[in-house]
């Protein structure tokens, strides 16, 4: 146990400085030497999940002896004899997971104190180096050990007024991803509504005068983790970086692909079967909408901008805005920032999009993909033509903000894809970007994904329908919208059908069955985006798209 580094960390986190870390899950210790050597705070070195035995825990803790960073362990469970193992081996502090009760906190605090003011039985391990130092060590830890409990249910939610009362606890750490699945979204690490009970919590913690700590899920999500208050933030987990730079550098090569849970690389797995019908969860509240371009919802962002909003709140889409700006000739959209992401898809004309003073000239149907904060201007080239845009924002509610252009500009060559740097902007060019099979006939791109950009709120792409083309009957777990851009589109959606053209944009809410298919002797095109950030999708028995096969009905 490092007294010195626990006081460092309290008084750090009293002071309202933020303490930042890491999770360890891989098994060097050459990891956590890495994170001690770059300043981090703390580290949680994670026996809960995974593969790693008391060996690698013990390696990965006296790889920070003698440093400033604390080193937790997350154990399995709320356990006497796992917490006493932990703390003699010399971690710093325990946490533990899917703590509900104060009951069960106070019972944590004993299980990690000496007698009499707790349970903890003394060995003569590393903590008190191997029994030459007990009565310092007992001292020291009973006066500075941490006791870190994971608040990962709704329950834990509910009783944490009574949580932050218990002595000998002053930090707290959320599980959002749990306490989604507890609320019943499964497999969401923030589902509707939980962001903002999981804020309530931190709040009660903070009125206590404790610290509350959570692990951010990206560079923007990190400042805006900060911003709201907590405390401790994990920066990510060994492994996660790990995956995360593979991506960057796979994606720069033109190599990136999925994973998928078998660990099969993807160009080896087979499609799976179709279910014989949705998931009863996804039964949809609303029916799609069809959406003509020119009777959308205009405002006039300024003189000579028009947005048309497509789909978005007017006609009930959840977490999604799409739509078509049209830009008069010679016209420059102000510089601005958005609190969400933007995808930008030029349609016609010609236009640069300025990001940062880094100016893209864009051809038809290249695509720039602009992180939430980051300052950009859009300008149409043309002085005697109108340029034309898709737009889309992952919320029912885009907002902006305007800002002096105080960046000097710089133009890109007119391949570039952008910085490739997590946090900034990327850019897709219809040309170069790589082409997946999605159909019979039908060649998709991925434009945006949180495989592509680590964080992103949505998914959304192009899709090229040959003559004959077609997607097979699927649902979402998300709206979807979908903009035809060239050719003329049948739209079937439960057995009802759409002929859809010119810009025509569908709303097809979560759940509804659908699919569309090229009937004409022309290719067809489309920009698709998912209020979701994985292009996901569930392949399901062709009946279901039928009148008589509805299985909603």
């Amino acid at each position: 146990m490092k007294t010195t580094a626990i006081k460092k960390l309290k008084q750090k986190v009293a002071a309202g400085d933020t303490a930042f870390g890491m999770w360890v899950t891989l098994e060097s210790p050459s990891i956590t030497e890495m994170a001690v050597s770059l300043g981090l705070d703390w580290i949680v070195i994670d026996a809960e999940h995974g593969q790693l035995d008391w060996q690698e825990v013990a390696g990965h803790i006296r790889a920070t002896v003698r440093s400033d960073t604390v080193a937790l362990v997350r154990l399995t469970e709320h356990n006497i004899s796992l917490v006493k193992r932990a703390l003699d081996i010399g971690a710093d502090g325990v946490i533990v997971p899917w703590v509900e009760t104060a009951e069960q906190l106070r019972e944590l605090v004993a299980f990690a104190h000496y007698p009499p003011a707790g349970l903890r039985g003394i060995g003569a391990e590393r903590a008190t180096a191997w029994g030459q130092c007990i009565p310092q060590h007992i001292a020291d830890a009973n006066e500075n050990i941490l006791v870190v409990p994971m608040i990962e249910s709704v329950r834990g939610g509910q009783n944490i007024g009574e949580m932050v009362n218990v002595k000998g606890v002053e930090m707290f750490v959320l599980g959002p991803a749990d306490y989604s699945s507890s609320a019943g979204f499964a497999g969401q690490w923030q589902g509707p509504g939980i962001g903002e009970q999981l804020l309530q919590i931190k709040n009660t913690i903070a009125a206590a005068g404790k610290c509350c700590g959570v692990i951010a899920t990206s560079e923007v999500n990190l400042l805006e983790r900060r911003d709201q208050g907590f405390g401790m933030i994990g920066l990510g987990s060994d492994c996660g970086f790990l995956i995360r730079g593979l991506h960057t550098m796979l994606a720069t090569a033109g190599r990136d692909r999925k994973m998928d849970a078998s660990l099969t690389p993807r160009a080896e797995l087979a499609e799976a079967a179709p279910l014989a019908r949705p998931p009863e969860s996804f039964r949809p509240d609303r029916l799609e909408v069809m959406n003509d371009f020119g009777r959308g919802n205009k405002i006039e962002i300024q003189p000579g901008v028009v947005f048309e909003a497509l789909v978005g709140a007017h006609n009930g889409a959840k977490g999604l805005t799409t739509g078509i700006v049209r830009f008069a000739p010679g016209v420059k959209l102000a510089y601005h920032i958005h609190p969400t992401t933007e995808s930008i898809v030029l349609l016609e004309g010609s236009a640069v999009v300025d990001v940062e003073g880094r100016r893209y000239r864009l051809s038809p149907l290249d695509n720039v993909v602009i992180p939430p904060g980051v300052p950009h201007g859009v300008e149409n080239l043309s002085a005697e033509r109108e340029t034309r845009l898709h737009v889309t924002f992952p919320t029912a509610t885009p907002s902006r903000e305007l800002l002096e252009p105080i960046y000097p500009k710089r133009q890109m060559p007119d391949d570039s894809l952008g910085p490739r740097t997590p946090g900034l902007e990327r850019v897709n060019r219809i040309s170069s970007a790589d082409r997946s099979d999605a159909g019979q006939g039908a060649t998709f791109i991925d434009f945006f994904n949180d495989t592509l950009m680590p964080g992103v709120e949505m998914s959304g792409g192009y899709g090229l329908f040959q003559p004959g083309g077609r997607l097979p009957a699927h649902v979402h777990d998300f709206d979807e919208s979908i903009c035809i851009v060239a050719g003329t589109a049948t739209c079937i959606v439960e057995g009802r059908r759409y002929s859809m053209s010119g810009y025509s944009t569908a709303l097809e809410p979560r759940g509804r069955v659908h699919y569309f298919v090229n009937e004409t002797t022309e290719p067809m095109a489309m920009v698709w985006v998912y209020a979701g950030p994985q292009p996901q999708r569930i392949v399901v028995d062709e009946q279901n798209a039928t009148t008589d096969g509805n299985p909603w009905q």
